[in-house]
């Protein structure tokens, strides 16, 4: 099976705070090539966060500075932390490795 798989949407509060998973079960993994993307009802996918070449933590601008991401090689895991949601982080977040894309999981934010 090439296709990651996504867990820990859900409902938040505008604040809140959400954790999202993300699994390879590929043999031949790399950390490297799993990234988080996202789709909001209408808009185009964009890129959330991943990690870099260098190990390093990458983010789109949007972020500013809410989310964290890590992962573990061995594990072939992703995880993004959310804090501070806002609105318009609402939509569907999608793992993606190489060019096989996730299921997703929705997250919702809303009063």
């Amino acid at each position: 099976q090439m296709q990651p798989v996504e867990s820990g949407g859900g409902l938040v509060q505008p604040g809140g705070s959400l954790r999202l998973s993300c699994v390879s079960t590929v043999s031949d993994f790399n950390l490297y090539n799993l990234n988080w993307y996202r789709q909001a009802p209408g808009k185009q996918r964009e890129f959330v966060a991943g990690i870099g070449r260098n190990a390093n933590q990458v983010y789109a601008p949007f972020v500013k500075g809410r989310f964290t991401v890590s992962g573990d090689n061995d594990k072939k895991t992703l995880t993004l932390e959310m804090n501070d949601l806002q609105s318009e982080d609402t939509g569907i977040y999608y793992c993606r490795y190489g060019a096989h894309w996730g299921q997703g999981t929705q997250v919702t934010i809303s009063s």
